[in-house]
């Protein structure tokens, strides 16, 4: 023991105490620490980082419900990976509606809600408050100024208040204990509100863009001049439905396609490129309604309800007339072909399993405006059919279509087929297929259009919402934030002294500019001291 004072002693050789440990969370306050940091702006953050990375599988994988057939060609080609992929737990054959990318996607919606909800909430309660107190020397301020003035405290604190209030500042009216009058002046309030907009509308925007993604749908569909098509999910080519999508939610419209005319420019530079696509159409509503006429135009959809049509691609449907070797007419109609260059030089096939003996096959080439270059190839050197031809290699023998097999509609698996015959026939000309009785007859030629048809409920919903957070990022940008304080104090001999000070967060430049411009005001409205009064007291420091 050793003596420090009398009667005070302590003891050096007993052991340092050890620092007190935290108290242990409980279930509540695990729960209230978790909330905090999964509504931190950090969280959402990286949570926005995750759907971004997440959705990369889906766009270079196959999916189930858009490509169904790529999907199977995937397994094909990679048998023990493709599995793997399509797993419960994985999922990359269904991304969008796999457990982890839903549950990433919910997250961050939470996160941004308890986020920004509470920002809000706030920001409200700070615009309703009154502007912040005075600091006690105003010149120590980023921009200062002192005034004198013949008028009586209170009335030159009127008279300023009035003047900084016209410059749409929030102000307020203090009187102070050493008998001073203090105005207190702050704008700039729009910058969190921008803030505030941006975010509470990406919230909006991802609400939007799941309710278009759960009960929406897009579907496309070729269309041949004069036929017609029922908006049903089966009528489709490509149909993606959401995940929570109803039939019911199609809306039952019917349309025909009477007419589709192409124009290009035809000399200069320009020329071959297109100038014009109308598709007439003739639609009705729902059945039974009153049909009525419609130009459907690229970017000039047909807009029924938040159904829209749009038009999307053109191209040419031959028509032909197939005969068999007994002379039975085994197939007539017009089949859409595929351009394959901006001369719409279109490929396509002609299936006739119902010839007999044998079945045919025609592999064709259909060319707008036909030269024929050496050796009897054809190509074609504009788009439109100044004069159309089609080249046929035609084929015997089995279309395979009995396999059970899915077949494409443009390719002809020739694999247990023979070669017949090749020739070239314009408009109106048959051609018997080599040494026995079929024969092909170029009837001409119809247009075919490409229609998408979509259903996105929430697409309004995320339209406003993009519209808000442009509108929310240009005012957090553009607004600055920026506190004025006025004293006036007595000084004696009728004089008033008058404080300014200004504060501003950013664009102290701009804020500098905008301050000489209320020393200015404050200067026209004070009267000033007249010319040979006595001095002012000092003020005690």
């Amino acid at each position: 023991m050793t003596e420090l004072d009398e009667g005070t002693s302590i003891d050096l050789g007993s052991a340092p105490q050890a620092p007190e440990r935290p108290p242990r969370l409980t279930a509540w306050g695990y729960v209230r620490y978790s909330w905090r940091q999964l509504t931190s702006m950090r969280t959402a953050l990286v949570l926005l980082f995750l759907v971004a990375l997440a959705a990369v599988p889906g766009s270079l994988l196959p999916q189930h419900n858009t490509n169904p057939i790529r999907v199977r060609d995937y397994f094909i080609a990679h048998p023990r990976l493709a599995p793997i992929f399509d797993r419960r737990s994985v999922s990359l054959f269904d991304v969008y509606s796999s457990w982890w990318f839903s549950a990433t996607y919910l997250l961050l919606f939470i996160s941004l809600a308890g986020c920004v909800i509470p920002r809000a909430a706030k920001h409200y309660t700070a615009m309703r408050a009154r502007p912040p107190a005075a600091p006690r020397r105003l010149e120590r301020l980023p921009e200062s100024a002192v005034l004198e003035t013949s008028l009586a405290v209170d009335e030159a604190a009127q008279a300023l208040r009035d003047a900084v209030r016209r410059t749409r500042f929030r102000v307020d009216l203090v009187p102070e204990l050493d008998g001073a009058v203090t105005v207190r002046a702050e704008k700039g309030f729009l910058r969190e509100t921008g803030n505030l907009v941006f975010h509470l509308a990406l919230l909006v925007l991802l609400l939007g863009v799941a309710v278009g993604g759960l009960f929406g749908y897009k579907g496309t569909v070729l269309v041949v001049e004069g036929d017609s098509f029922v908006n049903a999910a089966g009528n489709y080519d490509d149909f993606m439905p959401g995940h929570r999508f109803r039939d019911s939610a199609l809306a039952p419209f019917t349309l025909t396609l009477e007419h589709f005319a192409a124009q290009y420019y035809d000399s200069g530079d320009k020329a071959g490129t297109a100038k014009r696509f109308d598709a007439t159409l003739r639609w009705s509503p729902r059945p039974g309604a009153p049909t009525r006429s419609y130009d459907l135009q690229v970017n000039h959809p047909l807009v029924m309800g938040q159904t829209k049509v749009y038009l999307l691609g053109d191209g040419y449907a031959p028509e032909f007339t197939v005969r068999d070797d007994t002379g039975k007419v085994a197939f007539q109609g017009p089949v859409p072909f595929l351009p394959q260059d901006s001369q719409l030089s279109s490929t396509g096939v002609v299936k006739v399993p119902g010839a007999q003996p044998q079945q045919l096959g025609l592999d064709a080439l259909f060319t707008p405006t036909t030269r024929l270059l050496q050796g009897g190839v054809a190509v074609s050197t504009f788009p439109a059919a100044l004069a159309p031809a089609v080249s046929v290699v035609a084929y015997r023998g089995n279309l395979g279509l009995e396999s059970g097999v899915p077949q494409s509609v443009y390719r002809l698996d020739t694999s247990r087929m023979t070669k017949a015959d090749r020739f070239v026939l314009a408009p109106g000309q048959t051609h018997q297929i080599g040494a026995g009785k079929a024969s092909v007859t170029f009837d001409g030629y119809r247009m075919w259009t490409n229609l998408q048809v979509t259903y996105d409920p929430g697409k309004d919903l995320a339209l406003a919402a993009a519209a808000a957070m442009v509108l929310g990022l240009l005012l957090s940008l553009r607004v600055r934030r920026r506190r004025v304080w006025v004293r006036a104090r007595p000084a004696g001999a009728g004089r008033t002294v008058v404080e300014m000070g200004g504060l501003a967060r950013t664009d102290e430049s701009g804020f500098r500019h905008e301050f000489a411009d209320l020393v200015s005001r404050a200067r026209s409205v004070l009267p000033a001291v007249p010319t040979g009064a006595a001095a002012p007291t000092d003020r005690e420091e």
